[in-house]
C-alpha cells in the first residue's frame, strides 16, 4: 500500500478545510486517494481549496457554511454521500479564537457561547450526523481537533473549555461506537495558522511567560510553530485503516514531536471502609491533600 493509495475508495468531510490545519488535511486525504468534503464559513476559500486539489488531480466537492448548525452538518454528510456514496471519515478543525486578553475577569455571556458553539458546537453536531451512517456501514473514523489549551496554561475561557469538552466527547463516542466498528481520536495541533500568527497572538503568548503561565520553551515553540503540513500526516494516518485499532486517544502534534496523553487515572490520597467508619474530618482531608 502507498501514500497515494492509503485512502482509495473512502470518502471524508473536513469541517474548516478551507484554511489553516484543516486544508492542509484535506489536500493530504484528497493526495492519498480520498474523495473530500471541504467545509469551510466563506465560500471563496471554500471554492479555491476544492480547485486547488481537482487541479491535482484529486477528487473534492465544496458545502460553504458554519457547522455548529444542525442544517449545514446534515448537509454535510448528505453531500459526501451523494458524491462518493459512503461517509468514512469525518475530520473537524474548524475554530475562532479567544477575544484578545479574555480572561474569567473580562469574557461576557455572549462571548463565551460563542466560543463553546464554535468548537464543541460544531464537534456534536457534525458527529450526531456522521455517528449513524458509519454505524450502519460498520465502519469509520472520526478525528477531532482538541488544544493543549485544555490545560489551562494559554488562559482564556471558552477556548480551553470547549476544547477540553470534546476531548470528553470523543472519549465518551470511542466507547460507544466501538462495537460498530467506528473510532473516534483528538489530535490537539501546533501549527502556523490564522489563530498562531499576528502581534495580538504575540502579545498574548509573551504576557503568558510574564505571568508564568508558559516557560521559555514552550513560549518559543509557540511564537515558531511549524507549517500546517507537519500535523496533517497524523490526521490521515487516524482516518486511515492502518490505525484499526486506534481509538479513545488524545494526541498531539506539533512540528518535529508528536505524542499522545495519557488517559487520566485517580491518585489515591486515602481509603477507609464507608460501611464502618465515619466521614473524612477535614483536618484529616487537609494532611491527605497537602501531605503534612
Amino acid at each position: 500500500m502507498t501514500d497515494e493509495t492509503l485512502l482509495s475508495g473512502r470518502a471524508a468531510v473536513v469541517v474548516g478545510g478551507s484554511r489553516g490545519v484543516g486544508r492542509a488535511v484535506a489536500d493530504l486525504l484528497a493526495a492519498c486517494g480520498a474523495g473530500v468534503v471541504v467545509n469551510g464559513r466563506d465560500p471563496d476559500a471554500v471554492d479555491g481549496t476544492v480547485a486547488a486539489i481537482t487541479g491535482s488531480g484529486g477528487r473534492a466537492v465544496g458545502v460553504a457554511g458554519a457547522a455548529n448548525a444542525e442544517a449545514t452538518a446534515t448537509a454535510l454528510m448528505a453531500a459526501c454521500r451523494d458524491e462518493y456514496g459512503s461517509v468514512d471519515v469525518l475530520i473537524n478543525c474548524a475554530g475562532i479564537a479567544e477575544p484578545p486578553g479574555s480572561s474569567i475577569l473580562s469574557i461576557s455571556g455572549a462571548q463565551f457561547q460563542e466560543l463553546l458553539d464554535a468548537h464543541l458546537g460544531t464537534a456534536f453536531h457534525t458527529c450526531r450526523a456522521a455517528a449513524p451512517i458509519m454505524a450502519e456501514q460498520r465502519r469509520g473514523s472520526i478525528v477531532n481537533s482538541g488544544s493543549v489549551a485544555f490545560l489551562g496554561d494559554y488562559g482564556g475561557t471558552g477556548y480551553p473549555a470547549g476544547k477540553g469538552a470534546i476531548n470528553s466527547l470523543t472519549l465518551a463516542m470511542a466507547a460507544e461506537l466501538a462495537e460498530h466498528g467506528v473510532r473516534a481520536n483528538v489530535v490537539c495541533p501546533g501549527a502556523k495558522t490564522r489563530l498562531s500568527t499576528g502581534a495580538d497572538y504575540e502579545q498574548h503568548i509573551r504576557d503568558l511567560h510574564a505571568r508564568g503561565l508558559l516557560d521559555e520553551f514552550t513560549m518559543q515553540a509557540s511564537l515558531d510553530p511549524a507549517p500546517t503540513g507537519y500535523v496533517a500526516p497524523l490526521y490521515t494516518y487516524l482516518a486511515s485503516d492502518l490505525a484499526s485499532t486506534v481509538t479513545g486517544s488524545v494526541f498531539l502534534a506539533s512540528g518535529g514531536f508528536v505524542g499522545r496523553f495519557d488517559r487520566p487515572a485517580p491518585a489515591v490520597l486515602g481509603y477507609r471502609d464507608h460501611h464502618g467508619s465515619s466521614p473524612w474530618s477535614i483536618a484529616e482531608l487537609h494532611a491527605m491533600v497537602t501531605g503534612s
